[in-house]
């Protein structure tokens, strides 16, 4: 484990853009740095006293999973906050609103064949659920656009208008799908690591990627803003 103070959370996000959203609302003194560049870019803030840690892990299953045993590694079971951004999947989202995962299910699972449901990954739970306390505080934060508390589907395919319509109709309660929620989920599930995802809607799975490179910023910078509030009171 580190040998610095443990942190009170940390915050994996996959993109430069989603951590640096977060990194300039806490503010703080940096106390460690990690590499800049490549993947596994890390920093260590004292905010008024707490420390923070933030860790951008890469896009997908793989490097979301890496990301979150390396700090299980260095921290132990601490709470993790997944922040960043989504495409809306369920009808009535918009560009614009927060979901704060209340569950979370790999949408690229299927062993249906051996009797699991569909998004189970074998040997785990058909889906998987956050902390309580973090949550709570997620969904009462005040801002003035829309938080949602709903479901989060992860896949490895980015997900685009014809995949949407199919997925709407086997997965119809989630309501935003992202590459990285459920793998940091399981990983945290196994390891009782503390965990919520917070998520900027910033694309309504259009055609092609133009959406999401529009609204990338302003969606981070709303995630961003509802993780802050709930970093503040694991802090306190």
């Amino acid at each position: 484990m580190h040998s610095r103070a443990t942190p009170v959370a940390v915050v994996i996000a996959a993109m430069t853009e989603e951590l640096s959203a977060v990194a300039t609302l806490l503010g703080g003194v940096v106390i460690d740095d990690g590499p800049v560049g490549g993947h596994d870019e890390h920093h260590l803030l004292d905010v008024d006293g707490a420390v923070v840690a933030l860790r951008r892990s890469g896009i997908g299953f793989t490097n979301a999973t890496a990301a979150t045993a390396h700090c299980y590694h260095d921290f132990g079971a601490v709470p993790v906050l997944s922040v960043g951004t989504a495409g809306g999947l369920m009808r009535g989202i918009e560009i614009g609103d927060v979901v704060v995962g209340e569950h979370y299910v790999n949408i690229n699972a299927d062993a249906t064949a051996f009797g699991y449901a569909l998004g189970q990954v074998p040997g785990m739970p058909p889906q998987y659920a956050p902390d309580p306390r973090m949550l709570g505080r997620a969904a009462a934060a005040r801002t003035p656009y829309r938080i949602r508390s709903a479901t989060i589907g992860s896949s490895e395919v980015f997900v685009t208008e014809g995949r949407a319509r199919a997925l709407r109709e086997v997965f119809p309660a989630v309501a935003a799908v992202d590459m990285e929620s459920a793998a940091i989920a399981q990983f945290a599930h196994v390891h009782d690591m503390p965990f919520l995802s917070i998520r900027g809607i910033s694309d309504l799975c259009a055609p092609d990627g133009d959406e999401f490179r529009e609204h990338l910023d302003d969606a981070s910078a709303r995630a961003a803003r509802v993780a802050h509030d709930v970093l503040l009171d694991l802090a306190a």
